[in-house]
């Protein structure tokens, strides 16, 4: 049996990534500039899961998820803020708190747009 090699994104399929990216970290900060402190990365990160979850359940095109999935959303969440909050703090509940409402999320967001019928696959 043989293997074929990973798609190579296409031109036009980073540039939707990177142009979402760009809104998504735009927007991130922007959020960081209202109510800056950790709680704000966990509240991001939740709004964020919970529109992938939406965005996952409606099942867009895959240019569609590329610009907002991969794109957008990739750029408004962000482990690696989430990860300096917890150095910072060392705070316990936080550290687990910011993943859990993130999977929480995600799933309530895939099961609110999930279609009666559709298989889980």
């Amino acid at each position: 049996m043989t293997t074929r090699p990973a798609p190579i994104a296409t031109g036009a399929e980073v540039a939707l990534v990177a142009l979402g990216g760009g809104i998504g970290g735009v927007l991130r900060w922007g959020a960081g500039q209202l109510v800056a402190g950790p709680w704000t990365t966990c509240a991001v990160n939740a709004l964020g899961c919970l529109l992938i979850g939406v965005l996952m359940g409606l099942g867009p095109r895959p240019r569609v998820r590329l610009l907002l999935g991969t794109g957008a959303l990739g750029g408004f969440t962000t482990f690696s803020g989430y990860a300096v909050d917890v150095v910072r703090t060392a705070d316990l509940a936080y550290a687990l708190l910011t993943p859990l409402t993130g999977l929480a999320a995600a799933a309530l967001g895939l099961a609110l747009t999930r279609r009666p019928g559709r298989g889980s696959g």
